[in-house]
């Protein structure tokens, strides 16, 4: 055979069959052709079993969850129509509750997830719309944990009987080596200051010496209109001083308030004792407090999270960090209350924290379980006042057992007269009633520490700054509230409750 030119000869070639491994037996399989088109568009409906989280997620967001704070927000009606808040508020609550936050991850998941490309309906929004809507409506969004934990109330997972209140140390977005302690701080502004004023003073030789160039160049060639730049050496030390000095003022604000704040509670118990109350001098003694604070030279401050702090972790390791906070009820571990602190510390939060999940059900509990990190004088009276005032009882830890050290028996007899409130609680602590409802705190809320941690990937921080930690955390809670809704009741009963 020869080409179509006639030039060469050419051997005729046969096509190549694809090889295909037949079974050792005459099976016969089913059809597979990756390359079939679909004659007919799939439906969504088809994709998932009826009993999927991610059904239940569509269903509460479209049937259950009020979404008026969002929908709000948007008032302009020119430009390009945003993506449906229903999907994005659908996208983000099953991540939130199957621990894929970031909104990359989400992206990409909407596309290689069959429960993602479900809840979007196929859509794919951005990783920037998913970040920029989660940081638009994130009080709306934190909002939603009310909506969850009145759901979990109508459904019958809310009692009160027994609540327990701990904390847990949230990882900011943010490394503990771009933080500064005041010293340093002090000694590296100082020498800033003068670098600065040396550049500055190059600066000037520099355009004094241009001007006169400058000069003598437009009487030979005529004025040319350029001017000479400063140097962006002392640009960039500026911007580093600023920041610096940021920073300074930062901490001595913090040292000066807590400086007031100890003034004035040690003047309302001066006062207590005295039996008088004078606010204004309670004032005074703060405003005086607060002007001879020093912070302390080991005191930091962190350049990316300016509002994170230092903090120790259950491992003994030193993070930056802030401090969540949760009560949760005993019946079906379900959030009832949620905030997030700056403190490393516990105890300023017994109170707020009971008033906030007062607050969010309308019910006082009848017991209330804290650890050791919340005793103080301070918070043990608080607890004295609020079992006469509500009737709700706390059991509070007054300080740490060693490991496999067992709690003494209480003693018998009546309790002295002139034992303190912290001897009071140590003695209800070790009879059988005591330990019989405290040896419950753990199991009520660590679980549900570890679930948000290991389930829904909640250990660091995505959002910075404390409004961003706040609302991060109030959306893992709700979140965390919906997966117990889910598992205790389902679509079913969630049409139930809202019908």
């Amino acid at each position: 055979m020869r080409d179509g030119d006639g030039l060469f000869e050419v051997e005729p070639v046969e096509p190549k069959r694809q090889q295909t491994r037949s079974a050792a037996v005459g099976k016969r399989f089913r059809a597979f052709d990756p390359h079939q088109v679909l004659l007919l568009p799939p439906s969504l409906d088809d994709w998932l079993s009826e009993d999927h989280l991610a059904r239940f997620v569509a269903d509460l967001v479209d049937e259950t969850l009020d979404l008026t704070p969002i929908l709000d927000d948007y008032t302009e009606k020119r430009g390009y129509p945003p993506y449906d808040p229903r999907l994005m508020v659908r996208l983000l609550i099953y991540g939130y509750t199957t621990g894929v936050r970031s909104s990359r991850a989400i992206q990409r998941r909407c596309v290689d997830d069959v429960a993602f490309r479900f809840l979007a309906a196929d859509q794919a929004p951005d990783f920037r719309s998913i970040a920029r809507f989660r940081r638009r409506h994130l009080n709306a969004l934190a909002g939603l944990f009310l909506q969850s934990l009145h759901l979990a109330t109508k459904l019958g997972m809310v009692k009160l009987g027994r609540v327990a209140l701990d904390g847990t140390k949230l990882e900011a977005s943010a490394s503990k080596h771009k933080a500064m302690s005041y010293g340093r701080l002090v000694d590296k502004e100082e020498r800033l200051e003068a670098e600065i004023a040396e550049l500055e003073a190059k600066a000037a030789a520099l355009l004094a010496d241009a001007e006169a160039t400058d000069a003598t160049e437009d009487e030979r060639f005529g004025p040319d209109g350029k001017e000479v730049d400063l140097p962006a050496e002392l640009d960039r030390r500026e911007k580093r001083l600023a920041k610096l000095q940021a920073a300074r003022a930062q901490i001595e604000a913090e040292a000066a308030d807590k400086a007031r704040r100890h003034a004035q509670d040690k003047e309302r118990r001066r006062q207590e004792r005295a039996g008088s109350s004078d606010e204004q001098t309670v004032t005074d003694a703060g405003e005086k407090a607060a002007k001879t604070a020093r912070p302390k030279p080991k005191a930091q401050a962190n350049f990316t999270d300016p509002d994170s702090k230092i903090m120790k972790n259950s491992d003994g390791a030193y993070i930056q960090a802030y401090n969540a906070q949760a009560v949760v009820d005993e019946t079906h571990q379900v959030i009832t209350a949620a905030d997030v602190t700056t403190n490393p510390s516990d105890t300023l939060n017994y109170t707020a924290m009971l008033d906030q999940s007062t607050a969010n059900t309308g019910t006082h509990p009848k017991q209330a379980l804290v650890d050791a990190g919340y005793c103080s004088e301070t918070n043990l009276e608080a607890a004295r006042e609020r079992q006469l005032s509500c009737g709700t009882e706390t059991f509070m830890a007054t300080g740490r057992l060693k490991h496999d050290e067992q709690v003494p028996p209480a003693p018998r007899g009546r309790i002295p007269k002139d034992a303190t409130p912290k001897e009071r609680m140590a003695r209800k602590l070790r009879t059988k009633p005591g330990k019989a409802a405290y040896a419950r705190r753990k199991a009520i809320i660590e679980p549900v520490f570890g679930q948000i941690m290991t389930c829904q990937n909640g250990r660091q921080l995505l959002l910075r700054g404390e409004d961003g930690a706040r609302g991060e955390w109030r959306l893992l809670a709700t979140c965390h509230n919906l997966r117990k809704i889910f598992r205790h009741a389902g679509t079913v009963g969630l049409a139930t409750a809202t019908g």
